[in-house]
């Protein structure tokens, strides 16, 4: 088994539980398996078709779309603001969807995992990502499921990556996403 996984999180604050667990995700990864932690979401400006033409989009969007197109799968790591994604990953998404039916997400293996401090781990938004990335024509598989509620007091003195319950569904998560890439489409669905 064999993938390169980028990893997208959803929170740009340094010492975020989504980022701690991409972190232990890229630490976690089976053998054959590479998690990169994508860095640079901050600087993909808001999309805009005005910015984003034939000749080119913005230099941090062209790179955000450069690392999903190397990748062979993207898995999302999504707090949950205000009962859904935060705004910064549905602006990834938005730009990966692009140029319509051709964009970087095309038929891609995408799961969506996170921690959230509500008691239902961020279910909310990583439902709203699955749709957002399945409208965008990524291969969402539905069935990979990371929800981690209470991540305030769950993670104020531990590292995600030191909570074994954590630990091995983050495991079985990059399991599955790696069996998914070499999976015909229609097997994953």
């Amino acid at each position: 088994m064999s993938a390169r996984i980028l990893a997208l999180v959803g929170s740009l604050r340094a010492g975020s539980h989504n980022r701690q667990l991409a972190e232990a995700a890229v630490g976690l990864a089976p053998e054959g398996v590479t998690v990169e932690l994508y860095e640079g979401l901050a600087e993909v400006p808001f999309y805009n078709e005005d910015i984003d033409t034939e000749a080119g989009a913005p230099e941090a969007a062209a790179r955000l779309r450069a690392a999903a197109a190397d990748a062979d799968a993207v898995l999302l790591f999504t707090p949950e603001y205000n009962g859904t994604m935060p705004a910064v990953l549905k602006n990834a998404i938005d730009w990966l969807s692009r140029p319509f039916g051709a964009g970087a997400l095309k038929d891609k293996p995408v799961a969506v995992i996170g921690a959230a401090f509500g008691q239902y781990g961020g279910a909310w938004a990583q439902t709203e990502a699955r749709k957002a990335a399945g409208v965008a024509g990524a291969r969402v598989l539905e069935s990979v499921e990371l929800a981690i509620p209470g991540s305030v007091i769950r993670f104020a003195e531990t590292h995600p990556a030191e909570d074994a319950e954590v630990i091995t569904g983050l495991s079985a998560v990059l399991t599955q996403v790696a069996e998914a890439v070499a999976a015909p489409a229609d097997a994953t669905a």
